[in-house]
């Protein structure tokens, strides 16, 4: 896969090493020079890092945005993370556009237009402290802060669905509010992705609105 990541700062970085750990292509944009830089050192893989305005149409595509699978737009503002998204999607037309909303109150103006949104100041940094996403062999079943929970729900042998083919995550009609994170098997926790397959015995790690919580747990129920 290739991931263009907007914001290279703590969220930024932490997605970035993620990604690269998982043998994808990662390219970070950010306007401040100090954090290109450093980010040009200590990121390990195959990445690209460019100096610029995420929010610049330019800097996205001497990003290679054009051939981006996934664009996540990280920055501790939300408007500009709300126009990065919308120029990747609109403009690039990348399939799947993930923003950081710092402000609970601005998430449904990004799902409105379509962007896949978490609220940072409920989450993000959690999973950073936590490292659940790092490979950590057990995540914990649940981790609520605020209005968002994240949880960890196990896939049960379906009964509309092939059990040996699997079903991907981007086929599960999980209600709005929610979202699959990463995917944990019995031998690896990887980020999910357009693709990524569910097959009974795995866990979904789910991030959703607390309040459809149970809603979401009944759609893996009648898969």
């Amino acid at each position: 896969m290739y991931i263009v990541i907007v914001g290279g700062g703590k969220v930024g970085e932490y997605l970035a090493t993620v990604l690269l750990q998982s043998g994808n292509d990662v390219a970070v944009i950010d306007e401040n020079l100090q954090t290109a830089d450093r980010l040009s050192v200590t990121l390990q893989g195959r990445y690209l890092v460019i100096h610029g305005d995420g929010c610049d149409s330019k800097y996205q595509e001497d990003a290679g945005i054009r051939k981006a699978d996934i664009f996540v737009a990280t920055t501790g503002q939300d408007d500009d993370n709300l126009v990065s998204c919308e120029i990747a999607q609109r403009v690039f037309n990348v399939p799947r556009c993930i923003a950081r909303v710092n402000s609970p109150k601005n998430l449904r103006i990004f799902r409105e237009v379509g962007i896949e949104c978490v609220s940072s100041t409920t989450l993000i940094a959690n999973l950073i402290e936590e490292e659940a996403l790092l490979g950590s062999v057990s995540i914990a079943s649940s981790l609520s802060h605020g209005n968002v929970m994240l949880s960890e729900i196990a896939v049960p042998r379906m009964k509309y669905h092939s059990n040996d083919e699997g079903i991907a995550v981007e086929d599960i009609p999980l209600p709005q509010g929610s979202l699959i994170a990463a995917v944990s098997t019995p031998d690896d926790v990887m980020v999910a992705v357009p693709g990524t397959l569910l097959y009974p015995g795995d866990k979904a790690i789910v991030v959703a609105d607390s309040d459809i919580v149970d809603e979401v747990r009944m759609v893996f129920k009648t898969l």
